[in-house]
């Protein structure tokens, strides 16, 4: 506890310790020094009257108490005790109303043991000197007050009370010019360091680069007045009194001083109050920007995924009809692979962060949770996710798939058309041949010779026969597999099969004639009929039959050959 030891003397507050003289020094020489004392004890005393009154008053106001003088005011020992209950903040003790010199001298005693119980040493004050007005002890009285609640509580940088105080007005003043504060006395007489105080705190208020250290005057008063108005530290000092005075009472400007230190002290807390304040709600409407933000990313990010995924299932499930639509879908798939999707992988990476970070934050303010909408959960959007890329597996290898079917079946067209034109162009060359003539007029030469055309045309038939059966399966292999032209492919090869020509020696009005494997006159079997569909007629080929009688002349002229 620190205790301060105060010792009051009748002849005055500053006692010159340890001084020595010679025997030379003048009579005149001791008078001198004596008037300084003297005068220096009154300035002092008036300075520390109008400062610790003013400073009473500050605090006695919150009860509606006013006093005029602290040596008068605080005889009954009542105002007393009611400004250490307000500056305490308790209760001290039960006052005494008597009027009597003894109900007042033990309300002072009272108020005197409750300083005493903070760890206060008093010596040299007794309650009677308080009652009976003497004006030094009652000036120590309030100054042993003032250091125990006003100043002991400082503390600046481990250092506390009067040091730490006057570190707290260094550290403040230090970047003004004109402001060197090294003491409680001549450091502030010019007023410019009072000045510097408020103006660091409330550069508003105090227009500093316009201030003169030779108007000292000036320059108190108007510190007093705006501290007084706008910080409501009421005026503890007298300007005059202070600028003309050699040596400033220290006290007194002590006791002033540290309004401010409190004042600011105060006015710092309730601003860091509202910075805490404003921090939470600055965090609060964070967390409700990241929640909503959220919400509004996983909206975003599903209806992206549920339309993606049938446009997918759509390009493995429809039948393109040409290589250029197949082309044209793998390019499109490889650009969402490369283009679209990428940005919506970042998304929803950011998501789950953003979702991280403010559970943690959540948690780390002591806040409930936050539960996404229903649907919104990161394991909803995790199990959409999965959806989509099992969507997409296998997407680009069926379309490859599809343009290596669609080239098969191009070239099967193109096989196709190409056996049909080479059997039609066989079907006109032999029409032509097999044209309409006279064959009653033949002679028997020319009749053999017909008959060896007819011969090695149904050899060449067969042949043809093979190719109409390939042209047959390569049509049903394109329409079974879905071809684009199958209407057109089933309709060529239809006529097709209905344009093959009968044997002109074979059509005899129902008579057979052999072939070259077996003898004349054996049975025709199935298998030597030809077809009858459109356009194998003998008439639409101009077939003249062979007359019977000359058939079978040219062909016993055959065996016997």
């Amino acid at each position: 506890t620190l205790l301060y030891t105060i010792k009051f003397e009748q002849v005055g507050s500053l006692k010159m310790s340890e001084k020595h003289s010679s025997a030379e020094e003048s009579e005149g020489e001791e008078l001198e020094l004596t008037e300084k004392e003297g005068l220096l004890d009154l300035a002092w005393e008036r300075q520390q009257a109008k400062t610790f009154t003013a400073w009473c008053n500050s605090h006695l106001r919150k009860l509606g108490i006013y006093i005029e003088s602290v040596a008068q005011d605080f005889r009954t020992g009542v105002n007393l005790i009611k400004l250490l209950e307000v500056i305490s903040g308790g209760e001290i003790a039960r006052l005494e109303t008597g009027k009597m010199r003894i109900h007042k001298v033990n309300n002072v005693k009272k108020a005197l043991d409750f300083v005493a119980s903070k760890g206060v040493n008093l010596i040299g004050i007794g309650a009677e000197e308080i009652v009976d007005g003497n004006l030094k002890m009652t000036l120590g009285m309030i100054w042993t007050i003032i250091l125990r609640f006003a100043i002991q509580d400082i503390s600046v940088e481990e250092m506390s009370a009067k040091e730490g105080l006057l570190l707290w007005c260094q550290k403040k003043t230090a970047p003004y010019k004109n402001v060197n504060v090294t003491n409680f006395h001549t450091s502030f007489k010019d007023g410019l360091a009072f000045c510097a105080l408020i103006h660091r705190h409330r550069p508003d208020l105090i227009d500093y680069n316009h201030l003169r250290k030779d108007n000292a005057v000036y320059n108190l008063q108007y510190a007093f007045e705006v501290a007084e108005k706008e910080l409501d530290i009421p005026i503890m000092l007298d300007a005059n009194d202070i600028a003309s005075t050699m040596r400033p009472d220290e006290r007194a400007i002590m006791t002033y001083v540290s309004s401010y230190y409190h004042a600011f002290a105060s006015s710092q807390q309730a601003s860091q109050a509202a910075n805490r304040i404003c921090k939470v709600l600055n965090v609060n409407q964070e967390n409700e920007n990241l929640m909503e933000e959220y919400e509004t990313l996983a909206s975003g990010l599903i209806e992206w995924i549920e339309h993606m995924i049938p446009w997918i299932d759509q390009m493995r499930e429809q039948r393109a009809s040409s290589k250029a639509e197949v082309k044209a879908r793998l390019e499109e798939f490889r650009t969402y692979r490369l283009t679209v999707k990428p940005p919506k992988t970042e998304e929803k990476g950011k998501l789950i962060t953003d979702y991280n970070t403010l559970q943690t934050k959540l948690r780390l303010s002591n806040r409930p949770a936050f539960l996404p909408s229903e649907g919104k959960l990161i394991m909803d959007i995790e199990q959409a996710w999965d959806n989509l890329e099992t969507t997409e597996r296998g997407v680009e290898h069926h379309l490859m798939q599809e343009l290596i079917r669609l080239e098969r079946l191009e070239h099967l067209f193109a096989r196709f058309s190409q056996k049909c034109d080479s059997l039609a162009a066989w079907i006109t060359e032999t029409k032509s041949f097999f044209k309409k003539d006279n064959i009653a007029e033949c002679d028997l030469n020319e009749l053999l010779g017909k008959i060896k055309s007819d011969d090695a045309f149904d050899t060449d038939m067969g042949i043809h026969r093979e190719r109409l059966d390939q042209i047959t399966n390569l049509a049903q292999d394109m329409v079974q597999q879905g071809f684009s032209k199958a209407a057109e492919v089933a309709a060529r090869s239809q006529a097709m099969n209905g344009m093959l020509p009968p044997s002109p020696l074979r059509q005899r009005g129902g008579s057979q004639v052999p072939s070259n494997e077996r003898n004349v006159g054996e049975p025709a079997t199935s298998q030597d009929q030809a077809p009858r569909g459109p356009g194998n007629g003998p008439n639409e080929w101009n077939v003249t039959p062979i007359p019977p009688q000359a058939a079978e002349v040219a062909a016993g002229r055959l065996r016997r050959r």
